[in-house]
Protein backbone atom coordinates (compact mmCIF):
# COMPACT_ATOMS: atom_id res chain seq x y z
CA UNK A 1 0.00 0.00 0.00
CA UNK A 2 1.45 3.53 -0.73
CA UNK A 3 1.85 6.14 1.41
CA UNK A 4 -0.84 8.14 -0.49
CA UNK A 5 -3.25 5.65 -0.12
CA UNK A 6 -2.55 5.11 3.57
CA UNK A 7 -3.48 9.24 3.45
CA UNK A 8 -6.57 8.25 2.00
CA UNK A 9 -7.21 5.81 3.61
CA UNK A 10 -6.70 7.48 7.12
CA UNK A 11 -8.73 10.67 5.96
CA UNK A 12 -11.38 8.36 4.78
CA UNK A 13 -11.51 6.77 8.42
CA UNK A 14 -11.78 10.37 9.73
CA UNK A 15 -14.60 11.67 7.93
CA UNK A 16 -16.54 8.47 8.79
CA UNK A 17 -16.05 9.27 12.47
CA UNK A 18 -17.16 12.64 11.92
CA UNK A 19 -20.61 11.60 10.50
CA UNK A 20 -21.23 9.71 13.11
CA UNK A 21 -20.42 12.85 15.84
CA UNK A 22 -22.32 15.22 13.85
CA UNK A 23 -19.29 17.41 12.25
CA UNK A 24 -19.14 15.97 8.64
CA UNK A 25 -19.32 18.94 6.83
CA UNK A 26 -16.73 20.45 8.30
CA UNK A 27 -14.07 17.69 8.52
CA UNK A 28 -15.11 15.92 5.15
CA UNK A 29 -14.62 19.45 3.40
CA UNK A 30 -11.09 19.68 4.94
CA UNK A 31 -10.28 15.70 3.97
CA UNK A 32 -10.88 16.40 0.73
CA UNK A 33 -9.25 19.65 0.35
CA UNK A 34 -5.94 17.69 2.51
CA UNK A 35 -6.20 14.95 -0.02
CA UNK A 36 -6.46 16.99 -3.21
CA UNK A 37 -3.43 18.96 -1.81
CA UNK A 38 -1.03 15.78 -1.43
CA UNK A 39 -1.70 13.95 -4.15
CA UNK A 40 -1.04 17.13 -6.59
CA UNK A 41 2.15 18.01 -4.80
CA UNK A 42 5.63 17.37 -5.56
CA UNK A 43 6.39 16.33 -1.86
CA UNK A 44 6.08 12.92 -0.77
CA UNK A 45 2.71 12.37 1.98
CA UNK A 46 5.90 12.23 4.71
CA UNK A 47 7.23 15.39 3.91
CA UNK A 48 4.27 17.22 3.16
CA UNK A 49 2.96 16.01 6.92
CA UNK A 50 6.47 16.48 8.30
CA UNK A 51 6.58 20.40 6.31
CA UNK A 52 2.79 20.40 9.05
CA UNK A 53 4.50 18.88 12.09
CA UNK A 54 7.50 21.42 11.79
CA UNK A 55 5.17 24.88 11.56
CA UNK A 56 3.66 23.91 14.42
CA UNK A 57 6.56 22.75 16.79
CA UNK A 58 8.37 25.81 15.57
CA UNK A 59 5.74 28.15 16.41
CA UNK A 60 4.94 26.96 19.43
CA UNK A 61 8.48 26.94 20.58
CA UNK A 62 8.72 30.56 19.30
CA UNK A 63 5.23 31.78 21.28
CA UNK A 64 5.97 29.95 24.16
CA UNK A 65 9.57 32.17 24.48
CA UNK A 66 8.95 34.90 23.13
CA UNK A 67 4.98 35.26 23.70
CA UNK A 68 3.80 39.06 22.68
CA UNK A 69 7.56 40.51 21.68
CA UNK A 70 6.91 38.80 17.90
CA UNK A 71 4.54 38.66 15.74
CA UNK A 72 5.90 35.53 13.33
CA UNK A 73 4.54 33.66 10.60
CA UNK A 74 6.16 30.24 10.32
CA UNK A 75 6.40 28.11 6.67
CA UNK A 76 7.60 24.63 5.99
CA UNK A 77 7.73 23.71 1.62
CA UNK A 78 10.04 20.45 1.66
CA UNK A 79 11.57 20.96 5.27
CA UNK A 80 13.07 24.72 3.86
CA UNK A 81 11.77 27.10 6.76
CA UNK A 82 10.91 30.72 5.70
CA UNK A 83 10.33 32.89 9.15
CA UNK A 84 8.51 36.34 8.27
CA UNK A 85 6.73 38.86 10.81
CA UNK A 86 8.41 41.47 13.46
CA UNK A 87 10.70 40.99 16.41
CA UNK A 88 11.12 43.35 18.82
CA UNK A 89 14.32 42.95 18.80
CA UNK A 90 17.87 41.63 16.98
CA UNK A 91 18.26 39.84 20.04
CA UNK A 92 14.68 38.35 19.93
CA UNK A 93 15.00 38.00 16.04
CA UNK A 94 18.44 35.84 16.37
CA UNK A 95 16.17 33.82 19.55
CA UNK A 96 13.62 33.33 16.86
CA UNK A 97 15.64 31.72 14.51
CA UNK A 98 17.78 29.95 17.36
CA UNK A 99 14.49 28.12 18.23
CA UNK A 100 13.22 27.51 14.90
CA UNK A 101 16.66 25.73 13.90
CA UNK A 102 16.42 23.07 16.93
CA UNK A 103 13.49 22.11 15.61
CA UNK A 104 14.36 18.48 14.18
CA UNK A 105 14.46 17.31 10.56
CA UNK A 106 14.78 21.28 8.91
CA UNK A 107 16.95 20.89 6.22
CA UNK A 108 17.39 25.45 6.39
CA UNK A 109 15.72 28.13 7.77
CA UNK A 110 15.31 31.69 5.68
CA UNK A 111 15.45 34.41 8.93
CA UNK A 112 13.20 36.91 6.72
CA UNK A 113 11.82 38.72 9.94
CA UNK A 114 12.52 42.53 10.69
CA UNK A 115 13.11 44.10 14.03
CA UNK A 116 10.09 46.73 14.72
CA UNK A 117 6.82 47.58 16.33
CA UNK A 118 4.09 44.24 15.27
CA UNK A 119 2.02 44.36 12.25
CA UNK A 120 -1.16 45.93 12.04
CA UNK A 121 -4.57 44.41 11.31
CA UNK A 122 -4.62 46.73 8.29
CA UNK A 123 -1.32 45.63 7.01
CA UNK A 124 -1.80 42.16 7.60
CA UNK A 125 -4.94 42.21 5.88
CA UNK A 126 -3.06 43.95 2.44
CA UNK A 127 -0.85 41.01 2.99
CA UNK A 128 -3.44 38.72 3.17
CA UNK A 129 -5.02 40.18 0.12
CA UNK A 130 -1.82 40.33 -2.02
CA UNK A 131 -1.19 36.51 -1.25
CA UNK A 132 -5.20 36.15 -2.81
CA UNK A 133 -4.30 37.99 -5.52
CA UNK A 134 -0.65 36.22 -6.47
CA UNK A 135 -2.38 32.58 -6.83
CA UNK A 136 -5.70 34.04 -8.75
CA UNK A 137 -2.99 35.79 -10.93
CA UNK A 138 -1.21 32.06 -11.12
CA UNK A 139 -4.55 30.35 -11.82
CA UNK A 140 -5.73 32.50 -14.47
CA UNK A 141 -2.26 32.26 -16.05
CA UNK A 142 -2.10 29.18 -16.25
CA UNK A 143 1.62 28.52 -16.92
CA UNK A 144 2.12 26.11 -14.45
CA UNK A 145 0.73 23.93 -11.90
CA UNK A 146 0.04 26.76 -9.40
CA UNK A 147 -0.41 24.47 -6.28
CA UNK A 148 3.51 23.61 -6.96
CA UNK A 149 4.51 27.21 -5.90
CA UNK A 150 4.17 28.03 -1.94
CA UNK A 151 2.83 32.15 -1.86
CA UNK A 152 4.08 34.40 1.47
CA UNK A 153 3.09 37.54 2.03
CA UNK A 154 4.76 40.11 4.56
CA UNK A 155 4.94 43.50 4.30
CA UNK A 156 4.16 43.63 0.44
CA UNK A 157 7.05 41.20 -0.15
CA UNK A 158 6.38 38.19 -1.98
CA UNK A 159 8.33 35.06 -0.84
CA UNK A 160 7.88 32.13 -3.69
CA UNK A 161 8.81 28.44 -2.06
CA UNK A 162 8.21 25.28 -4.01
CA UNK A 163 9.73 22.46 -6.16
CA UNK A 164 9.82 23.83 -9.62
CA UNK A 165 11.27 23.94 -13.03
CA UNK A 166 13.29 26.90 -13.66
CA UNK A 167 10.48 28.31 -16.27
CA UNK A 168 8.29 27.41 -13.85
CA UNK A 169 9.95 29.97 -11.28
CA UNK A 170 10.43 32.42 -13.62
CA UNK A 171 6.82 32.43 -14.49
CA UNK A 172 5.92 32.84 -10.87
CA UNK A 173 8.19 35.66 -10.65
CA UNK A 174 7.16 37.60 -13.05
CA UNK A 175 3.28 37.02 -12.56
CA UNK A 176 3.69 38.47 -8.90
CA UNK A 177 6.20 41.13 -9.16
CA UNK A 178 3.57 42.62 -11.72
CA UNK A 179 0.86 42.68 -9.45
CA UNK A 180 -0.20 46.10 -8.25
CA UNK A 181 0.87 46.14 -4.44
CA UNK A 182 3.79 44.02 -4.44
CA UNK A 183 7.27 45.60 -3.41
CA UNK A 184 9.55 42.78 -3.79
CA UNK A 185 9.72 39.39 -4.91
CA UNK A 186 11.96 36.72 -2.91
CA UNK A 187 12.91 33.03 -4.62
CA UNK A 188 13.39 30.70 -2.16
CA UNK A 189 12.52 27.70 -4.97
CA UNK A 190 14.53 24.19 -5.30
CA UNK A 191 14.91 23.66 -8.69
CA UNK A 192 14.23 20.08 -10.52
CA UNK A 193 16.66 21.09 -13.55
Amino acid sequence: MTSRTSLTLILSFAAAGALLSGCAPLIVGGAAVTAVAVTEDRRSTGVFVDDENIENRALLKVKTRFGGQVHVNITSYNRQVLVTGEAASEVVRKGVEEEVNAVPGIKRVFNEMTVGPQAGVLAISNDTRLTTVVKTRFLEANRFQSNHVKVVTEAGVVYLLGIVKRAEADAAAQLASTTSGVSRVVRLFEYLD
